[in-house]
């Protein structure tokens, strides 16, 4: 009833299906964001000497003797690391032998952890193994204001008399 009759022809047409443009620069960026991103997966018969860094979520279920620096990983019950891990989330079904470093560490009932853990946030399940010390982000304090001074208005004076 209120709608506006769509104009028939080969320039509807290209209209419609035409994606919007982007500046030149930013066409392989908004490709990035537009991709979900999928986990890198090291497989159980993998075993790898070296450390690895990425953005990205990595799934190990395989062995690796090095640091690893992403920003999600999971170990599975096959996993193994020895290193030092560095990661905005953690959880562990498998060994890690060395520090974790994570904003947030999940440590499940398979878990077997030797080494630091520095957190904000740590959960552990009923059997997981953990020895080494449980570390809590220190924040910076806020910074302390000071406090201004009284004003002062005027100051007058009385003689007193004794």
């Amino acid at each position: 009833m209120f709608s506006k009759q769509a104009k028939s022809g080969p320039k509807a047409a290209n209209r419609a299906e035409a994606p919007p443009s982007l500046p030149p620069g930013n066409a392989a960026d908004a490709q990035r964001r537009a991709t979900p991103r999928v986990a890198s997966l090291l497989s159980a018969d993998l075993t790898i000497e070296g450390a690895i860094e990425g953005e990205g979520e990595l799934q190990l279920d395989g062995i690796l003797r090095g640091d690893v620096r992403v920003a999600r990983l999971s170990v599975g019950e096959t996993g193994h690391v020895e290193g030092c891990v560095q990661a905005d989330l953690v959880e562990v079904r498998g060994r890690i032998v060395g520090s974790i470093t994570a904003k947030q560490v999940r440590l499940y009932g398979t878990a077997y952890v030797d080494g630091d853990i520095t957190h904000e946030q740590l959960s552990m399940e009923s059997g997981a193994y953990f020895q080494g010390r449980s570390l809590k982000f220190q924040r910076p304090p806020a910074p302390i204001q000071p406090t201004p001074e009284p004003e002062v208005l005027a100051i007058t004076a009385t003689p007193v008399e004794a």
